[in-house]
């Protein structure tokens, strides 16, 4: 089924803003600390967000797509960014255990922790890759999903957008992230930046850290957001979020080329929500529809006039229209 967002329905807002009532640091092994943290209602339906990247952390906006009188509602910063420990920006940082498999692991031990026995899983993004590999991994603790900005790290979707693809609509953007990058390493830039982000020299790396931040937050949505230039612009961030992401596209995930789509048939008892913006530059439709036809109990929803970020007003209506919907 496919329903696109109708204009002539009032927008949805965020829900109110909310503090968390518990929070904490899970020790997950091989030297991680998750931080966690529980809003919302302590006896409502349990829910967790998962932030995309890999490594761009949760904010508090994350808990606003979830009614807070209805859902008890988890969010968690995946290994080495936002309050989790270590930090991936760290110099000497070992990245070696932070993979997909370690996240999912990481999920279930977060589930186990706060005595959980099913939940919504709700991402976008980068979150919507953990979540396919989740709930394909452990279908029977998945009620439902509600994902966004679909991508599953197939080798077309990274060369779309570090290759050239994504060029072709912001070439002077592309010029910039191009800029630290010789030209003779130029037919692989991931690689490149592989190189560049563990420099000896912290300017090196830093450099390259923020130059690749830029071109992510200045692609993803239809109206520049000056929030995400700046976010891209702060060291701490650029470095955690950078190694990061580029860490898990030089290994593809760790997944088989089309696994996540292949395997879509686990998710056939799992009812599911795809959000997706028809000018979506980071992740193109294509990779959403191709989802959807492959998980027959998912509903496809494309919002027309809205790009990749959960904040333009399409995208965000959708997403909490889908929220709403699995409590109702």
């Amino acid at each position: 089924m496919i329903a696109d967002v109708e204009d002539e329905k009032p927008l949805r807002s965020w829900y109110p803003e909310i503090e968390p009532y518990e929070t904490g640091l899970l020790d997950v092994g091989d030297g991680h600390r998750v931080s966690y943290e529980v809003s919302g209602n302590p006896h409502g339906k349990p829910a967790v967000y998962l932030h995309g990247g890999p490594g761009g952390g949760s904010t508090p906006a994350q808990r606003r797509v979830f009614d807070p009188q209805r859902y008890r509602i988890v969010l968690f910063d995946q290994r080495g960014c936002g309050r989790s420990t270590p930090h991936a920006g760290e110099s000497g940082s070992d990245l070696s255990t932070n993979t997909t498999w370690h996240l999912v692991d990481d999920m279930e031990r977060l589930r186990e922790h706060l005595g959980i026995d099913t939940w919504l899983v709700c991402g976008g993004s980068w979150g919507s890759t953990l979540a396919l590999a989740y709930a394909q991994t452990h279908a029977d603790r998945v009620d439902a999903l509600v994902l966004r900005g679909i991508f599953t790290m197939r080798q077309r979707e990274l060369d779309w957008f570090y290759q050239g693809g994504a060029a072709t609509v912001f070439p002077d953007r592309w010029e910039e992230l191009l800029a630290p990058v010789p030209t003779a390493e130029r037919d692989d830039v991931v690689a490149a930046y592989g190189r560049l982000l563990h420099d000896p020299d912290e300017a090196v790396r830093l450099a390259a850290a923020k130059a690749w931040s830029r071109w992510e937050s200045s692609t993803v949505s239809l109206v520049l957001d000056d929030d995400l230039l700046a976010l891209a612009d702060d060291d701490v961030f650029a470095l955690d979020f950078a190694r990061i992401e580029n860490h898990y596209f030089r290994h593809g995930g760790w997944l088989r080329e089309g696994q996540l789509l292949a395997d879509a048939h686990r998710l056939a008892d799992v009812p599911g929500v795809i959000v997706q913006g028809r000018y979506d530059m980071c992740t193109p439709l294509v990779t959403a529809w191709e989802l959807h036809q492959a998980w027959p109990s998912s509903t496809l929803r494309i919002v027309e006039d809205a790009g990749h970020v959960i904040s333009e007003p399409g995208i965000l209506d959708a997403v909490i229209e889908a929220t709403d919907g699995f409590v109702a």
